[in-house]
Formats: structure tokens, C-alpha cells, sequence
């Protein structure tokens, strides 16, 4: 925002230029405010935390097969809740649940809510905020998603975990603790989660149907509020006070950001760049774009990236195989390092709220490792249908 406000002041962007690019992201906040506030809703109530709890029970003091029951779960809660959910919500519930099994290392369950963020973050639509900001009002419905990203998204969700899987193989010889405590779950926390599940089938209805998902979400989130909130008579700034609200500045100023290379000519020049080689060796095209949004986002992070090559490949007119390599890169690409992504940085930080520490080296070698074979599978995979 600092950088969007001082575009302003220099007059190099006039105002009304800035708060056009403002308001281009509407749906965007409305989908994120939505998210945000199930997610808040869920850890007050314990919803993650009784959830992490079931599956180390369903482990049965296995270290293995716990690591597999936390990837799906990491899993699900990328595919319906969006990948930030999962870094901020589930990591303090899995960290919650080492410590109940009295886990030696709990770090090979941690990095899972760090990498299945990004890994699934393309199931659907509403799996990554990038998502809605690369197709922007050129979002296809459901019936053409996943046709399109579903065997992506299982290639990368697969070699993902076998990569993650094999290099903490040796951690993952450690023994845990049998069948930890359940706590009741509440009955907020049994509404919450079908507030989460409503939530679901209706983003899934408005994807089929070709609808912006921004105000559902939004609404589904007040409603489900209401259902918690209500029968416990608590006002609602007790949770509105826990939510990241600063989220929200950060996106409107990439969008004033990228109104501000529109009208400098760099978004015409690389739109350009983009029709005259996507019509020169398409296939080429497919895989330089996926590879290149896939690194580059870990130097600027995925939003702008994603920002940046959205209003690229909405205005060159590309082929959905370009789209869908650029959506790939933007997404998958994160797991390579701890500033590639906006869930990655949030992991982090509840990490270190726990006590735990991964430096940028740490995860860099680890992601050197396992998002590359993924990214290759998940672009090879758009060219299977």
C-alpha cells in the first residue's frame, strides 16, 4: 500500500487510476474476508484441533501413517477452505497434536501444512486466493476446472507427498504416543464445520454456474457466524478482532501495483511478448510460462506474479493450456521457498509462535527437492486431456 499511495503523491499514477485498481479486486476481498472468518470461526471453536486429535487416534501410534492421515487432512482443508486455512489454522492444531503423541520431531508433520498449501492449491477455485486474481472475471466454471486441473492436481499432490515422504523417512522412525485424548467437540465447533461444508457446496454450485465466488463466500461466512455466535450471545468484533485484516490492503496495493504497469505500456509490451510466442511454438510457450511463473514467483512473491501474468494472458487472448501453466507456476511453484507465497510466510510465523524455527536455507534446500518434480508432472499433466 506504502508503494501504491506514494505511485499517487509522485503523480505518476493519477488517483482515479489507483482507485479503479482498487476496486478491480471486490471479489477478491469479498472471497478472502469470507475465508478468513470460517477459518477464525473454526480455531475459536477448536474444530482443527479436535480434527488433528481423530487423526492421531486413527494412527494407532504409528509415526508413518500418521504423516499420511495429516497430508490428507492438509489436503481437504486446502481443496475447501484455501491454502492460507491451512498455514494458519491447521499448523497450530498439527503442532498441538505432536506434542499430544509426544512426538520427538514434529517438524516432518509441520513442513506438510507448509507444502500441501501450494501442493493442492489448484484443485478448485476457491483452493488458493491466487486463483480468482490470475482468471480475474474470465473465471471458467466448475464443469471446465476440473477437467482441466483435476489430473494436474492429483500429479501434484502425489509426487508431492512421495518427495516429502521420502526425505523425512528417517524422522519418521521415531515413536509416538497411542491414541491421544479427543476432547467433546463443542456445538459451535459442530457448527462451524457445517458452515465449512455449506460453504463448500455452495462455492461449488456458483463455480458451476459461472459465478463470481467472492460474495458467497462472504455471505456464507456472516451466516455461519451468526449460527456459532448467536446461541452463545458473543458479539461479533470478539472474532472479528483475530482476523488478518491486513491481507486486504496488501492485495488492493498489488492491484494498484499492476494498474500502474498497465498504464506505463509494460503489461502491452509482455502481452506482446506473450501472443507473438505462443503463436510461434505453443507447446514451448506451455512449459517457458509454467517454469518461469513457477521460479519467478519465489523472487516476488506468487500474488504479484500471479497479478502481473493474469492481466498478461486475459489480454494476449492464450490458449487454456498457457492459462493453466501460468495458474500451475503461480501456485505450485511457492514450495520451492518460504517467501514464494503468502501461505508459506503465514506457516512460518505460526511456526515460530510454537516455539520452532526453519530458516530460509532449511526450507530452501527442502523445496529444491520437492516442488520441482511436481511443477514438471502438474504442467506434463495439462496436456493429457
Amino acid at each position: 500500500m506504502g508503494a501504491a499511495i506514494l505511485l499517487v503523491i509522485c503523480r505518476l499514477l493519477p488517483i482515479a487510476d489507483a482507485l479503479r485498481g482498487v476496486g478491480q479486486g471486490g471479489d477478491v476481498y469479498l472471497f478472502l474476508t469470507g475465508m478468513m472468518l470460517l477459518s477464525e470461526l473454526a480455531r475459536r471453536e477448536k474444530l482443527f484441533d479436535w480434527l488433528a486429535a481423530l487423526v492421531a487416534r486413527l494412527a494407532r501410534g504409528s509415526a508413518k501413517r500418521l504423516f499420511l492421515l495429516v497430508y490428507l487432512l492438509g489436503t481437504v482443508v486446502t481443496v475447501f477452505l484455501s491454502n492460507d486455512a491451512t498455514a494458519v489454522v491447521l499448523t497450530p492444531a498439527v503442532a498441538a497434536m505432536t506434542k499430544a503423541v509426544k512426538a520427538k520431531n514434529p517438524l516432518p508433520y509441520l513442513l506438510i501444512c507448509a507444502f500441501i498449501a501450494n501442493a493442492a492449491s489448484f484443485v478448485l477455485p476457491i483452493s488458493n486466493p491466487a486463483n480468482l486474481v490470475i482468471y480475474g472475471p474470465q473465471m471458467p466454471d466448475l464443469l471446465k476446472w476440473l477437467p482441466q486441473y483435476g489430473f494436474p492436481s492429483i500429479l501434484s499432490i502425489v509426487a508431492t507427498f512421495l518427495v516429502l515422504r521420502l526425505t523425512q523417512s528417517r524422522a519418521l522412525r521415531q515413536k509416538i504416543g497411542e491414541e491421544p485424548e479427543t476432547a467433546r467437540l463443542s456445538l459451535g465447533g459442530k457448527l462451524a464445520g457445517l458452515g465449512i461444508v455449506a460453504t463448500g457446496l455452495v462455492l461449488m454450485a456458483a463455480s458451476a454456474a459461472g459465478q463470481n465466488l467472492g460474495l458467497p463466500t462472504f455471505l456464507a461466512g456472516i451466516a455461519t457466524a451468526a449460527a456459532v455466535l448467536i446461541p452463545k450471545r458473543e458479539m461479533p468484533w470478539a472474532v472479528a478482532q483475530n482476523i488478518s485484516w491486513g491481507v486486504l490492503p496488501l492485495v488492493a496495493g498489488l492491484f494498484v501495483l499492476v494498474t500502474a504497469l498497465d498504464a506505463s505500456g509494460v503489461l502491452a509490451a509482455l502481452t506482446k511478448v506473450l501472443r507473438e510466442s505462443t503463436e510461434a511454438a505453443p507447446a514451448a510457450s506451455v512449459w517457458g510460462m509454467g517454469l518461469a511463473l513457477g521460479f519467478g514467483a519465489n523472487l516476488v512473491n506468487n500474488l504479484p506474479a500471479g497479478l502481473l501474468a493474469g492481466h498478461a494472458v486475459q489480454a494476449a487472448g492464450v490458449s487454456g493450456k498457457i492459462t493453466g501453466a501460468v495458474l500451475i507456476g503461480v501456485d505450485l511453484g511457492p514450495n520451492l521457498s518460504i517467501t514464494g507465497s503468502l501461505a508459506t510466510i503465514l506457516w512460518l510465523t505460526a511456526l515460530r509462535r510454537e516455539g520452532l524455527h526453519v530458516t530460509g536455507w532449511q526450507f530452501l534446500r527442502l523445496g529444491a527437492v520437492v516442488m520441482p518434480p511436481a511443477l514438471l508432472l502438474a504442467i506434463a499433466g495439462l496436456f493429457a486431456f
